[in-house]
């Protein structure tokens, strides 16, 4: 075990050197190290909500859009398959959470149940039980009367799932901002937890997330005016929508969506090679390029409008049919709300509107002073540790507390270099670690008192003492290992902070234990040949 052939002594000092160098730009500001060649480290620590301050907010889904979404589709698929079987019926409409519907003729109520059976199927089944969830029941009042209405756990289920996509959507436009480990998670039924560290611009993270970004792509409706439409009534399959422009202009718009946002593959922000002005480039997938281009070729000559949120964007004429799948948003944008709206589209719609809750920013001053009480925690238990060493184990002692700032410092530079997030429970699993590595070091030098004192000399005490201390080190580190690795699954937000550094400090434990203690013990031994072991 005392034995280093020359490539490990080169391999264990290297691995040290980086972990220092890694570490070392955390020590001089950001300008300083702009300066420096690109292949040199210049990243610092990524600091958490609690040490730096940041954005902290508390989104709320709107399960009462969802649901009305739902009764709408539904009233559509009654229609649509009574229609098809030719079946008469009057009283088509909403009610509480279902849907009814009257049919004119007595003698036709089972044909409707038959065609309306299917939307009562089982709409899930669980992969685990094999049950199943239904999301619509149907029942028959007044002999003629057909009631359609929406179950709870349809319901819930969809809540959960639409708040599962909502997640994930205000991820993609959180990390399209260029922030550093945000926390987004799940609360209760309907909520969203967002803590985005360093963040110094929150209102546009409000706008962001504050918007559902439905696209669509509608034909103007031309039959008559705006005016007009607001004046009257408009056309049955049109509507009046309104632009984003100050004061709005309104718009007739068929209910007809030619393309839709989900079709889009890219969006970029861009510059319009006539006018300079910013703009929004798309491109669509293959189903919306076709879509998109039997739309411009059946369209010459019309305005259709490009619709965000039930606002008109923009209203362009279709000059010539549009066929390569991509085209561009113009609307008077300046160069931040052209970026912002590609960030919308790129990370796509949300299923139903968000509504914020809570709304702080976070202040570094918290930071500051979690940051001095962990300065003050982490020094007092070093200080503490290493002078038990020395007293306890002399030039020993000296070799395990080299090893044991070794161990920190490569701590930091793995944890800088993986731009990972140190949050105050980190601080603690750092803590944590010093007295592991200590641990480990105990375990090696009392093995070898134990050894001495056998009657072993010195040489063979040292090398029984490393070989035999190896596995229990070994097993000890796994089982935490593991414990943190299942924390970091399971946990979030601090806890996974803690799990990494826990996890980070672990594997640099048994390398410095294993590997640089045991590499100083070596070249003491080959240098002095000790009869004796000053332990």
């Amino acid at each position: 075990m005392l034995y280093f052939a020359p490539w490990k002594k080169v391999a264990v000092v290297g691995l040290c050197l980086l972990g220092i160098l890694a570490m070392l730009p955390n020590f001089f500001p950001s300008s300083a190290l702009e300066r420096l060649p690109s292949w040199v480290p210049a990243n610092h620590i990524v600091l958490g909500l609690d040490l730096q301050g940041g954005a902290h907010m508390l989104l709320s889904l709107d399960t009462e859009v969802l649901v009305q979404e739902r009764l709408e589709s539904l009233r559509g698929d009654i229609r649509q398959r009574l229609r098809d079987q030719r079946i008469g019926y009057v009283g088509l409409g909403v009610q509480d959470q279902g849907v009814q519907v009257r049919i004119r003729e007595e003698a036709r109520v089972e044909d409707a149940e038959a065609a309306l059976r299917e939307l009562t199927e089982f709409v899930d089944t669980n992969l685990f039980t094999g049950m199943g969830i239904r999301d619509v029941t149907m029942a028959v009042r007044d002999g003629n009367q057909i009631v359609l209405t929406l179950t709870q756990e349809g319901l819930e289920a969809r809540i959960g799932s639409a708040l599962e996509q909502s997640i994930e959507v205000v991820r993609r436009r959180i990390d399209a901002l260029g922030t550093t480990e945000p926390i987004i998670q799940r609360q209760g039924t309907d909520r969203i937890l967002v803590q985005v560290p360093g963040l110094d611009d929150p209102d546009r993270l409000v706008a962001l997330l504050g918007s559902t970004a439905q696209l669509t792509f509608q034909m103007v409706d031309t039959t008559m005016s705006a005016e007009q439409a607001l004046a009257s009534r408009p056309p049955p399959d049109s509507e009046v929508m309104f632009s984003i422009d100050q004061p709005p202009i309104p718009y007739l718009i068929e209910r007809r969506i030619l393309v839709s946002g989900e079709d889009l593959v890219d969006a970029q922000a861009s510059f319009d090679q006539r006018t300079g002005e910013p703009v929004v480039t798309f491109r669509f997938n293959s189903t919306g390029a076709r879509r998109f281009a039997n739309a411009t070729q059946e369209n010459v000559g019309r305005p259709f409008a490009i619709i965000l949120d039930n606002e008109v964007i923009s209203a362009p004429v279709i000059r010539e049919p549009i066929l390569g799948g991509t085209g561009q948003i113009s609307g008077d944008f300046t160069v931040e709300q052209a970026s912002d709206l590609a960030i919308l589209l790129r990370a796509g719609a949300l299923p139903a509107p968000l509504t914020i809750l809570e709304q702080r920013s976070v202040g570094p001053g918290l930071g500051a002073d979690s940051i001095a009480a962990g300065e003050i925690a982490a020094l007092v238990g070093i200080v503490a540790v290493l002078t038990f060493m020395f007293l306890a184990y002399g030039l020993f002692g000296v070799f395990a507390n080299i090893a044991l700032l070794v161990n920190i410092t490569v701590v930091f530079g793995i944890l800088t270099l993986l731009q990972a997030t140190l949050t105050l429970p980190g601080i603690a699993g750092i803590v944590l670690t010093v007295g592991m590595a200590v641990d480990a070091n105990v375990l090696i030098y009392e093995r070898i008192r134990e050894e001495i004192r056998a009657g072993k000399s010195a040489i063979a005490s040292i090398d029984s003492g490393f070989s035999k201390a190896f596995g229990t080190i070994l097993d000890a580190n796994i089982t935490t290992l593991i414990a943190a690795v299942i924390l970091f699954q399971l946990g979030s937000g601090p806890v996974r902070g803690f799990a990494v550094t826990l996890a980070v400090g672990i594997v640099t434990t048994v390398f410095t234990a294993i590997l640089v203690n045991r590499l100083m013990v070596s070249e003491w031994v080959r240098w002095r040949r000790p009869s004796a072991v000053p332990i």
